[in-house]
């Protein structure tokens, strides 16, 4: 299991990552822009390093540019980020030019995740190139109309029916009852946001039964 926190507000790093849970976060542009975050190289190198301070083992960081040439140059330097004890994986929208712009950073040596998928088709494509990841998002497939549990499934008994090594990151989780159908199902890989892993982590019933252990341990136990 690799839970990925979706998030690129270090508030929620900072709150969420100490749990030891997550394998890591996953950011994008549009994330950024909502943390009020800049989008540059050097504030993601920044942002990385927090990230492993706080027990990240691995940070996703996408690129962007106006061309391929651009894209690739920034994911190489995003991909450079990376240390002994923090993985970066270069995240590339699973567009025509991505794929491109995903071989030649395979090429160099560096990981990468295919994301913004929503075919079965990409996900083939996304084995095919040997990505490590490929991130289909779940709640905007609803949106768009489709059954989106239905073709993350079919995504997923692709990869696991032919043995590839490339893990379906779902991501564009709306609720904590998602996570745990999916999980039920067989995948394994994940990345949501802060609301999403408050849902995962509250029972009412849990703490009622701290209160108790702590009731009993104060009416029984020695004074400290």
């Amino acid at each position: 299991m690799q839970l990925f926190l979706d998030s690129a507000d270090p508030a929620d790093w900072r709150r969420l990552l100490p749990l030891g849970f997550f394998h890591g976060v996953t950011t994008n542009p549009l994330l950024l822009e909502r943390a009020g975050q800049p989008c540059t190289v050097t504030n993601l190198r920044t942002l990385a390093g927090e990230a492993r301070d706080l027990g990240a083992r691995e940070i996703q960081m996408q690129t962007w540019g106006r061309n391929l040439e651009q894209m690739v140059e920034t994911g190489g330097k995003l991909a450079e980020i990376a240390g002994p004890d923090l993985t970066v994986v270069v995240k590339v929208p699973a567009t025509a030019e991505g794929f491109q712009v995903a071989r030649t950073l395979l090429g160099y040596g560096h990981s990468v995740t295919l994301t913004a998928v929503y075919t079965p088709g990409q996900v083939m494509a996304a084995a095919g190139l040997g990505a490590a990841y490929a991130a289909p998002y779940l709640g905007r497939l609803d949106d768009a109309g489709q059954d989106g549990v239905t073709t993350i499934l079919t995504m997923h008994n692709i990869l696991s029916g032919t043995g590839s090594q490339t893990r379906l990151l779902t991501a564009s989780l709306r609720t904590a009852e998602q996570v745990v159908d999916l999980a039920a199902k067989g995948l394994d890989t994940f990345t949501f946001g802060p609301a999403v892993a408050d849902q995962l982590l509250v029972s009412d019933l849990t703490a009622a039964a701290d209160a108790d252990f702590q009731r009993a341990a104060e009416a029984m136990g020695e004074e400290s």
